[in-house]
């Protein structure tokens, strides 16, 4: 144990959250609360000029939006997570927001712009341009009940703004059996700190929010979830529309990165249940629990799909897969679509990566 982090053995809530540095590994502190862990992230805001639909455009537009230039010399941008404000009032404007890297298209660029959700195209615009959002307010990141670690203790002591600036850490995330779930890398800044009402050794400490990614409000409920503990059967997440099995699938990926996987001997025969493969992440979800059980993980794009065919992920070649309701992924996504807006057929092109990773599939 890292000495000043005293954890209660007999209370596994007591480390659901430990703040990590980065550099040296030691533990600023841990705690069983944190506020702001769920809020809204800053997003990009776009404004779609002369909207001309071709689908129908909901409030959530999809896990991976782009908007495709009719200028082939430039890049479609993305905006992942997109949502929809709608339409601008008394114009012909149609407003999306997202998770974007991007400062917007090129300075001066003009022209058609398509966009599409990866299953379809949704319209055009003669042009768009990046919004840049009101300043806002972000709320701090508050630890409660902290156990301080020596070295937070000292930094908290001389108070200064230097001794406050935390830097890089590590928010690691445990469920209720003290395993690992995920991790969230922030920068960190005191802004304040108090003694805890929980008990007179803690302390609540509060993060400078600007510094931190909370997690979507869409997905609390996953969280909650999984913080009981992984899933004892499959296909749990099957209820659950696109958005928010895409979030299943997040923190079935990074709760693998915290484990050893023994991949089974060759000549293994798998099963997948195909009930609910309608739509990419179903795809990824049903078959890592095919190879790994209930919440395991087998990828969660092609090219993640043939790094688990290389072993450590539970798999030796040669083996079979029966692949039970074939139908459901083939009407789904046997028409997608790329970056570009290239029509593809994904469930071909898994079919022949399993195939040259010697997975035998049958498909029923």
């Amino acid at each position: 144990m890292i000495p000043g982090v005293h954890e209660d053995e007999d209370h596994r809530g007591r480390s659901r959250y430990t703040l990590t540095e980065t550099e040296h590994g030691h533990a600023w502190g841990a705690c069983a609360e944190a506020d702001g862990l769920f809020g809204e992230p800053e997003r990009g805001t776009y404004e779609l000029f002369g909207w001309v639909p071709e689908g129908e455009v909901g409030a959530w537009v999809g896990h991976r939006v782009w908007l495709v230039p009719d200028d082939d010399s430039l890049e479609p941008w993305l905006l992942e997570d997109a949502e929809s404000l709608g339409r601008l009032t008394a114009t012909d404007s149609l407003v999306l927001t997202g998770l974007d890297d991007y400062e917007g298209p090129p300075e001066g660029h003009r022209g058609r712009v398509r966009v599409h959700d990866g299953r379809q195209w949704l319209g055009s615009c003669r042009e768009f341009t990046r919004v840049l959002p009101p300043r806002r307010s972000t709320p701090p990141l508050v630890l409660r009940g902290l156990t301080q670690g020596d070295e937070l203790r000292a930094a908290l002591a001389k108070g200064t703004r230097r001794a406050l600036d935390l830097e890089q850490a590590a928010l690691e995330i445990r469920d209720h059996q003290g395993e690992q779930l995920t991790e969230r890398l922030l920068w960190t800044r005191v802004s304040a700190w108090r003694p805890s009402p929980h008990d007179t050794d803690l302390i609540d400490l509060e993060l400078d929010g600007a510094f931190w990614t909370p997690v979507p409000e869409h997905a609390r409920p996953i969280w909650e979830q999984w913080f009981t503990g992984p899933p004892a059967t499959k296909a749990a997440w099957a209820d659950l529309d696109t958005r928010r099995r895409w979030a299943w699938h997040d923190l079935v990926r990074e709760r693998t990165a915290y484990r050893t996987i023994a991949d089974r001997p060759a000549g293994h025969a798998y099963e997948l249940d195909g009930r609910h493969v309608t739509d990419e992440p179903g795809l990824y979800l049903a078959l890592g629990e095919a190879v790994n059980g209930p919440g395991g993980y087998f990828g969660g794009c092609l090219a993640a799909i043939d790094d688990c065919l290389g072993g450590t992920f539970g798999y030796t070649a040669p083996a079979t897969l029966l692949w039970h309701d074939a139908a459901t992924a083939r009407e789904h996504l046997s028409h997608v679509l790329s970056s570009d807006g290239h029509p593809y057929d994904l469930f071909a092109l898994v079919l022949d990566l399993l195939a040259e990773g010697g997975m035998h599939v049958t498909l029923a």
